[in-house]
């Protein structure tokens, strides 16, 4: 049988919130979803307070992680001095910078053009290479943006491809930002990069409406992809993204999915359920 990992992602579901959820409730929800056994879990991240207030507690949630099985940790980050940060904790396994193939929109998410952020990354490598930690790369507007930015599909595999090539990149995620992707641009992009660049481990950070979400992941799956990012219910979008969020991958759906298809996720199905529910309590309805 097949299996593909699972990356629960309740810092992408967070961190848009206006009202601040407390340290004590992110803790228990979080611990929630270690038990689930997921492959990785995308905690928190190490951004400014200013730009991600809902997350500025980071530090604090993760002191009182209870890991107690392979589930790994994620970080975003978006500068050099996050990834410092980040790298102080040992219990982090993953950092992840989202680097965008949209001029405007990595202005907008972390204040640098293109050419800044290359250097970032090239920073932020070195450091997870010194501190026994790897980078995860999310190539942001992966499948199209609404800025007027050019966009086409060899513009991501030259992307793709320089960052595997200069700085051995090989987590890389191509991130629908904006829930912009269709199941044409999905297969085309899977199907023209896994075969290319055989030693980069490609992921799919969708974000999609609910109607189309099996359709989409059906998608990635047969074009070759095996990671998968998700938000349990949906919750969350990027909150430099537009003002009209559209909601992650539901995590739900993605796992109905893999189990009719007899796909092993490694999620414990009960364990599951109970942060399905404890979800309802912590996001508003």
């Amino acid at each position: 049988m097949s299996e593909v990992k699972i990356i629960e992602c309740p810092r992408d579901a967070m961190q848009g919130l206006h009202d601040f959820i407390p340290t004590q409730i992110k803790t228990n929800y979080i611990n929630s979803l270690i038990k689930c056994n997921f492959d990785t879990i995308d905690f928190g991240s190490f951004v400014s307070p200013q730009a991600i207030p809902q997350l500025k507690d980071t530090a604090e949630v993760l002191k009182n992680l209870e890991l107690t099985n392979t589930t790994k940790l994620l970080a975003i980050v978006a500068n050099e001095r996050g990834a410092s940060d980040a790298c102080n904790f040992e219990e982090i396994n993953y950092l992840g910078y989202p680097f965008s193939i949209s001029e405007s929109f990595q202005q907008r998410n972390t204040n640098s053009s293109i050419s800044e952020s290359l250097k970032r990354v090239e920073a932020i490598q070195k450091l997870t290479i010194t501190n026994n930690k790897e980078l995860v790369l999310y190539l942001s507007m992966g499948f199209g943006n609404p800025y007027g930015d050019e966009w086409n599909s060899d513009i991501v595999i030259k992307w793709s491809e320089l960052l595997y090539s200069k700085l051995d990149i090989k987590i890389q995620a191509l991130s629908d930002t904006i829930g912009i992707a269709n199941t044409e641009s999905i297969d085309y992009l899977f199907k023209a990069l896994i075969p290319s660049l055989p030693n980069v481990e490609f992921g799919a950070h969708l974000h999609t409406i609910p109607e189309n979400a099996k359709k989409i992941i059906e998608s990635a799956y047969k074009a070759g992809c095996r990671r998968f990012d998700g938000a349990i219910k949906g919750f969350g979008g990027c909150p430099m993204a537009s003002d009209d969020l559209t909601g992650n991958m539901p995590t739900e759906t993605m796992l109905d999915w893999f189990n009719e298809n007899k796909i092993i996720t490694n999620v414990i199905p009960e364990n599951f359920n109970t942060s399905l529910n404890l979800a309802l309590t912590v996001f508003p309805s």
